[in-house]
């Protein structure tokens, strides 16, 4: 059985989520779980998604040695079925959503499952 969708695609944050992530080379979004997903060939490097919480979030793989100076901040949290592997979600009702940072972060997750040729045009 599908998952039921669990977004439109005129929710907030949205517009601007794809516009980051899918600018990054061979990125595709797949829906998966009822909810949008973004790949780097078959590898997800982001999530939007939320909680009943914090309804507008993103999941991501934030570098190892970055994730507990993020879970400092209130904006960022350990996401479910996601959390126990590393992944971050950043809150995007906390604060004003700085997409610089964003950018940063999907860049740091896209980096972690991107193939070489990939890494290659990114950097090129």
């Amino acid at each position: 059985m599908a998952h039921p969708r669990m977004y439109e695609d005129d929710d907030p944050y949205m517009a601007d989520v794809r516009k980051v992530f899918l600018a990054f080379p061979e990125a595709v979004e797949v829906e998966a779980w009822g909810r949008p997903t973004f790949r780097a060939g078959k590898k997800i490097f982001g999530v939007f998604s939320g909680t009943d919480e914090r309804p507008w979030g993103l999941i991501f793989k934030p570098d190892s040695d970055e994730r507990v100076s993020l879970l400092e901040d209130e904006r960022f949290y350990s996401p479910p079925y996601f959390g126990p592997s590393g992944w971050l979600a950043l809150d995007l009702e906390a604060a004003p959503v700085d997409w610089e940072e964003v950018r940063e972060l999907a860049d740091a997750s896209y980096r972690q499952v991107a193939l070489k040729r990939m890494l290659k045009a990114l950097d090129g």
